[in-house]
């Protein structure tokens, strides 16, 4: 858990997903925001970076120019969860996120940061950072037993070893693995 801006963005639990959007965040922009984050694994700047052009037939595109390694492109198809979500957001041609008027471009990293406090703070919940929401998305499909290499298409990790840092074990996955050895 993430204290004073060290270790690791918390794993957030179902309840706390739940409650963070419908009473944590305040905006459709700010669900939209997150909810790109948490349905896509992506990170907040990659989600920043997007533009209204990248979301079509069903999918977001993270163009290699705004990943974290310029390695390459990365496609992933948007659930209806996501999709209910963009559908209140009004978007306007260009930045899928605008900054303030004349000021930035798009919303800052700080900024979207500050959104996500604001919102724990109203829901109590702590030691929540904006990474939080790629590493619940690659533990919650890790725990669904989706394959490591899908998860690192999805995620852009350059290597497994690399992706495994970001999911969480459980004590009750550790009992169920032991529970099933023996002869």
């Amino acid at each position: 858990m993430k204290v004073d801006g060290n270790g690791q963005g918390k794993i957030l639990t179902q309840d706390e997903l739940k409650r963070l959007f419908t009473e944590g965040f305040l905006t459709p922009r700010d669900r939209a925001l997150f909810g790109i984050c948490l349905f896509t694994g992506c990170r907040v700047s990659e989600a920043l970076a997007l533009q209204t052009t990248d979301i079509k037939s069903g999918a977001i595109t993270f163009r290699k120019s705004t990943t974290k390694g310029k390695h390459k492109t990365r496609i992933v198809d948007i659930p209806p969860a996501l999709a209910a979500m963009l559908g209140e957001y009004q978007l306007k041609p260009g930045a899928m996120f605008p900054g303030m008027r004349g000021v930035t471009e798009r919303l800052t990293r700080f900024m979207a940061d500050k959104i996500l406090r604001d919102a724990c703070k109203r829901i109590g919940v702590e030691g929540v950072s904006t990474h939080s929401f790629r590493r619940t998305a690659l533990t919650q499909m890790s725990s669904a037993g989706i394959p490591l290499r899908t998860i690192q298409e999805i995620s852009g990790h350059s290597d497994l070893g690399t992706l495994q840092r970001y999911l969480e074990v459980t004590p009750e996955q550790k009992r169920k693995a032991v529970s099933v050895i023996g002869f």
